[in-house]
């Protein structure tokens, strides 16, 4: 079955890659589920769009800039599929009726399935068709067997063994937003700190994780405008010793958007970033105890 889905939409090589830690000293797993940057030849032939303009879509690099998570004990998770042809911060029932051939839906569709942005995007950033008809069933299916699938796979193997080993666990999901789409007047953050409005993560937690960056000096909001996506809603459930925040960084501290290349900041935001990463990955054993005796 996963063999003739891979032929039937495209897809070659591993979906997701764990980058596992020497040694697990870590309850926190990272998440990387839009850097993947491996575009299947038979998907660039359907799109109407060039490569750079289907990058628009990416986090781009977020994976190699928490690719430090696992010297200090923690796995990350890291997409090899592109978000553009296929998003895994989605639920696998979001389908896009206006992308499907023949396809109707008794779900009611969400903000994003109607704004093209269903587990099967129709439209990269700007609101830019990615194809210039629909898609067959068949091969939305497939992506979701080839890609969706085997990336929550992972994503909840690592969950399930941190929590598991530690009676906790803690998910940092790893994202980039454009420029100026957290601006709030003439202050724009830098940082967006996500725990769904406090369902996902203990107030310890994500308190804990906006002062990490705020004392870094970044400029950082909570919950607005990025409260946190699917990955961050179905993973994050306290009362079961699993917490979910997400985190948003403005790619203009690092990325070039129009060529899609890091900017001469690159290592710069990593040397910053790096002590933080470390202390995110302390943080649930470190807070764990204090929060189980409240």
């Amino acid at each position: 079955m996963a063999r003739d889905a891979a032929a039937l939409c495209g897809w070659t090589g591993e979906a997701v890659v764990v980058h596992e830690p020497r040694h697990v000293g870590s309850a926190a797993v990272f998440s990387s589920p839009h850097s993947g940057r491996h575009y299947p030849e038979a998907f660039r032939r359907t799109s109407r769009l060039d490569d750079t303009v289907l990058r628009a879509s990416e986090d781009a690099f977020v994976d190699d800039i928490f690719a430090v998570a696992p010297r200090y004990g923690a796995p990350l998770v890291a997409a090899q599929f592109p978000r553009a042809f296929l998003d895994a911060n989605r639920a696998d029932d979001e389908l896009d009726p206006a992308l499907i051939a023949r396809y109707t839906s008794r779900r009611p569709r969400t903000l994003r399935v109607s704004a093209g942005l269903g587990v099967v995007p129709r439209i990269v950033a700007e609101n830019t068709p990615i194809y210039e008809g629909k898609l067959p069933m068949g091969e939305v299916s497939a992506r979701i067997e080839c890609c969706y699938r085997p990336y929550h796979a992972r994503l909840s193997q690592a969950l399930d063994r941190a929590r598991q080993r530690h009676g906790i666990a803690l998910l940092v999901d790893c994202h980039s937003m454009p420029p100026d789409t957290a601006r709030r007047g003439s202050r724009r953050a830098e940082i967006v700190i996500g725990d769904c409005y406090g369902a996902s993560a203990d107030a310890d937690i994500s308190d804990a994780a906006f002062a990490l960056f705020r004392e870094a000096g970044f400029r950082v909001a909570r919950n607005a405008p990025f409260a946190g996506g699917y990955i961050t809603q179905r993973y994050g459930t306290p009362r079961a010793g699993i917490h979910a925040i997400q985190i948003e960084i403005d790619r203009s501290l690092y990325l070039d958007a129009r060529r899609m290349v890091p900017t001469a900041n690159y290592q710069v935001l990593k040397r910053r970033l790096d002590p933080i990463i470390a202390e995110l990955a302390s943080l649930p054993l470190r807070l764990g105890t204090a929060m189980a005796a409240e």
